[in-house]
């Protein structure tokens, strides 16, 4: 079976618990972005959902990071947090104009997350995936959209973003309901259920069993036991992302370390 490649990360790499439990021991602070990178594959951007960087700081995470490896940029709540999604495009804009193409090839997909409280409204929505560029100067740019509202469970809101080419993540969460259809040429899927009692966060047997979904993500396949709304897509190999964020914190560079021996 033909495999896309799956990479599997973390939120962010600046964490004080993970000084001396992820980091070794006195790792200078300044480099650990160096190590982080080092260590996962990917890492997924939480600071850009609060404030602007400049074009220089995209590139000096670009120049750290070793070959290979892809950021993930959430973006800024001013896209998302809003009553009406049609009225984000000046944000959106600001967004992908501040300097993120300087990443080049370790740009991944922008997350664009929505409050838990947001509903889907299917002309709204559908306006919102519309201001999404499909690149800029240049560089191609990818989609994943994180709804957290019931009302996304529907088969419109995943036939807007198949249409769009948009990624609908999938998040493994016991606070929100979870959409698991695959929209876009790429998966995203955030592991958010973690325990601090499990050294990896999750239980060795749930570490088999999200290698074994990664694997079918990245084989086209849509893996079997996770909540569906719509008819599968045609199968085909998509780049797989997977991350360990939120949940128990501390534990998920050990999480994603795991899950990557035991997809090597």
């Amino acid at each position: 079976m033909t495999q896309a490649p799956i990479r599997v990360g973390i939120g962010g790499w600046t964490f004080e618990p993970w000084r001396g439990s992820f980091f070794p021991e006195k790792w200078p602070v300044k480099r650990e972005l160096e190590y982080a990178s080092r260590q996962v594959t990917a890492i997924e951007v939480n600071g850009t959902y609060y404030s602007g960087f400049k074009p220089a700081t995209f590139a000096g995470w670009a120049k750290t990071a070793p070959d290979g490896f892809v950021f993930t940029l959430k973006a800024s709540r001013y896209c998302t947090n809003r009553k009406v999604l049609a009225e984000g495009g000046e944000s959106v804009q600001r967004f992908v104009s501040q300097g993120i193409v300087e990443l080049g090839e370790k740009l991944g997909p922008i997350l664009w997350q929505f409050m838990a409280t947001k509903k889907f409204e299917p002309d709204d929505f559908a306006a919102f995936l519309a201001l999404l560029p499909a690149k800029h100067e240049g560089v191609a740019l990818r989609h994943a959209v994180h709804v957290r509202h019931a009302s996304f469970a529907d088969p419109a809101f995943v036939a807007l973003c198949r249409a769009a080419g948009v990624a609908i993540v999938y998040a493994d969460s016991r606070d929100h309901p979870a959409i698991a259809d695959v929209s876009g040429d790429f998966v995203y899927a955030r592991l958010e259920d973690a325990v601090e009692d499990e050294p990896t966060g999750y239980a060795p047997a749930a570490l088999d069993r999200w290698a074994d979904a990664a694997r079918c993500w990245a084989g086209g396949g849509q893996p079997t036991g996770l909540p569906y709304v719509a008819d599968a897509p045609a199968e085909s190999p998509r780049e797989t992302f997977v991350f360990f964020i939120n949940g128990a914190k501390v534990r998920a560079p050990h999480g994603a370390i795991a899950l990557l021996d035991r997809l090597r």
